[in-house]
């Protein structure tokens, strides 16, 4: 990665992934794919719930190069970290099993497989430049890739749909995270200059404009550098607190309460729940309002909007840490037409939708603020819509 404040790096500088994979297993690929890690634009925790989301796929990606194996056994090998080859037997794959960044490929070769795929083995490089940890959702990059590789690769013709449900299924099941479908439409389902209109009921989606660059703005990403995971209690313990108060309001999901049945809930639900189900009530009715103001206005109208979903996450779902909360109040404070943290909470990244000519005093401020609070330097940079996964050699 780059140094705080830059954009990270360039695709010039990146790995020959293929060149790489014949130096380390003896043989050219059959092929390299890659996949766009999200950035959410608005519509947090609101995709478990069967409500709406708004993420678009960035321009940072993981790639894969894999060669198909005549045998039964997946090597795995990645260009980050010096972890070396990790080695399994398809048979042997079962929930649990595996550690680290080799769980995600893992995951999507079980899913696939217990959708009755006959994935072969084979030998697969990993290379990605979407920061780990910081809710741009790196882990779903990957699985992303590699299910668009071997969707090839077995002729298995899935279609978009049936890929995002066969990760869902890897993520819940094998690697053991309570996601929703979000993160994975956005990747496999993105196109350059539009966000993704997500219903997570019927998991129909709709390209939205988001550019903005004609609108004289460019979103900064602030990763924090605080760590979260997603397999973690706070995560859970949040999905149970929704789904307690879908019971209770006698719904099929907190997709089902308005607004205005909130007053009549608040009489119903304990405090905690309440102020969770408020979350997630009024989130959604944002993401129908930004979808609706890109549709018209454009990006400058939705400044508030990311605003207040931030203060919903941070004082009513309570997800947020004193690093994201610094990192909007600051962006906010220095120019930052609208901010909010972005992901699954706990640590991660903030975005801070801001005009052109004030991007770098919200840069300079930010890293001050760091600094003078003694947290970590963040890591800053631009991010655009951009195409989802797709094969690239």
């Amino acid at each position: 990665m780059q140094e705080t404040g830059q954009t990270g790096p360039a695709p010039a500088t990146r790995v020959d992934l293929g060149a790489r994979f014949e130096q380390e297993f003896g043989g050219a690929p059959d092929g390299v794919w890659q996949a766009p890690g999200r950035v959410n634009l608005i519509g947090e925790h609101t995709d478990y719930n069967e409500g709406f989301v708004l993420p678009f796929a960035i321009d940072r990606t993981a790639r894969v190069a894999v060669a198909v194996r005549h045998d039964s056994t997946v090597r795995l090998l990645s260009t980050y970290g010096d972890q070396g080859v990790v080695s399994t037997i398809l048979d042997s794959l079962q929930p649990g099993t595996a550690k680290g960044w080799t769980k995600y490929p893992l995951g999507v070769i079980w899913a696939l497989r217990e959708r009755g795929i006959d994935v072969p083995g084979l030998d697969l490089l990993l290379d990605s430049n979407v920061p780990l940890g910081a809710g741009l959702s790196s882990s779903h990059a990957i699985e992303c890739a590699v299910i668009t590789a071997l969707n090839d690769l077995t002729g298995a013709g899935l279609s978009a749909q049936d890929m995002v449900l066969a990760t869902q299924r890897a993520e819940n099941d094998f690697v053991g995270a309570p996601t929703g479908i979000m993160d994975q439409s956005a990747s496999l389902r993105g196109s350059g200059g539009h966000a993704v209109f997500l219903d997570c009921r019927d998991q129909t989606a709709r390209l939205v404009p988001f550019e903005t660059q004609p609108a004289g703005l460019v979103l900064l990403v602030i990763d924090t550098k605080v760590s979260h995971s997603h397999s973690d209690g706070g995560y859970a313990s949040r999905r149970a607190s929704c789904e307690l108060g879908a019971e209770v309001l006698g719904v099929k999901a907190l997709r089902d309460v308005e607004v205005a049945d909130l007053e009549e809930a608040s009489g119903l639900l304990d405090e905690v729940t309440f102020r969770r189900v408020r979350h997630v009530v009024t989130e959604n009715d944002r993401v129908l309002q930004t979808v609706e103001l890109l549709g018209g206005p454009g990006p400058s109208a939705i400044g508030p909007l990311l605003d207040a979903s931030h203060a919903s996450l941070r004082d009513d779902f309570e997800i947020s840490c004193p690093e994201l909360d610094l990192a909007v109040d600051t962006s906010r404070a220095n120019g930052a037409i609208g901010a909010r943290m972005t992901g699954g909470g706990f640590g991660g990244a903030a975005i801070a939708l801001t005009p052109v000519d004030a991007e770098q005093k919200v840069r300079d401020a930010v890293v001050k603020a760091f600094t003078d609070a003694g947290f970590a330097a963040p890591e800053i940079f631009t991010v655009s819509p951009a195409a989802g996964a797709t094969r690239i050699s």
